[in-house]
Parts: structure tokens; C-alpha cells; sequence
């Protein structure tokens, strides 16, 4: 299963935690922002909601310019595979970065297979770990 949550969506944590407890393992993130400061804002807490939620996040976001559409002058992107931070998953938790502000593809082999035996006997359980004893989340719907 899988969840999309675009640009903005991912700096807010519940989001991701409500896709997860649906059953989303990847979180698709899709992106423009125009400057690095930007960029990083998502950047880190797409990095964090891999953490939080044991779970593969995916960043694409889109680079150059583009003159003729209003308000997209200019873009800053480095596209990237994220991965929980822990033994079987690649180091620091990225599978797969590219090069800053360079139309390119990111590429990697993910194991849902790793991602279940991180969630059940890592060494973090975060999703395990949770006090629902402590707090609860409630969504409610719009009319």
C-alpha cells in the first residue's frame, strides 16, 4: 500500500501516521519548492516520517524554470529515495539521492520484506512503541 502526501503535507506529522496505520509502507512525495531553504524543510521531515513510521518515503520534485507558467520561475529539487534509519536499510537512511537541481531519475531496490522485519524486531520499534494509553488522534470529517 501506498500514501501520497504533496510538498507541505509531509511538515505534518499525523498525516503521514494516519496513512501508515491505514497500511501505507511508501510515501510518495511529490514537490516544488524554489529555493534550497525550502527544499531542506521537506527534505527533513520526509527524513523524519521515515523514522517515525518505520516506512520508505519517496521525493520527487521538479528543476530548471519554467517561463511561460505563472509562479514557476524557478524550481530546486534533489529527487530521493528515504529509507528508515536502521540496520537493514541503506546508510543514513538514503537508497538513493541525486545530484541538486539535475533532471535525473533516483533508482533503488526496497524491500518491503526488510521494512516488516524492521517494524516487528528492529532496533527501534517505533510503531510498536507508541503510547496509545498516553494520547489518541481523531480525524474528523468535513461536511
Amino acid at each position: 500500500n501506498i500514501g501520497v502526501l504533496i510538498c507541505y503535507d509531509i511538515q505534518f506529522p499525523e498525516l503521514a501516521r494516519h496513512l501508515v496505520d491505514q497500511g501505507a509502507n511508501i510515501l510518495f512525495v511529490p514537490y516544488m519548492t524554489e529555493e534550497r531553504q525550502g527544499y531542506n524543510r521537506i527534505r527533513y521531515c520526509a527524513q523524519a516520517r521515515a523514522i517515525e513510521n518505520q516506512c520508505y518515503v519517496i521525493m520527487s520534485g521538479n528543476v530548471g524554470n519554467l517561463p511561460r507558467v505563472h509562479n514557476m520561475d524557478i524550481n530546486y529539487a534533489q529527487s530521493c529515495i528515504i529509507t528508515p534509519c536502521d540496520f537493514p536499510f541503506a546508510r543514513d537512511g538514503i537508497a538513493s539521492d541525486t545530484t541538486p537541481n539535475v533532471e535525473t531519475i533516483a533508482i533503488s531496490d526496497i524491500s518491503l520484506q526488510n521494512l516488516f522485519e524492521s517494524r516487528n524486531a528492529g532496533t527501534v520499534q517505533n510503531l510498536k512503541d507508541r503510547r496509545h494509553d498516553l494520547y489518541s488522534v481523531t480525524w474528523n470529517k468535513k461536511d
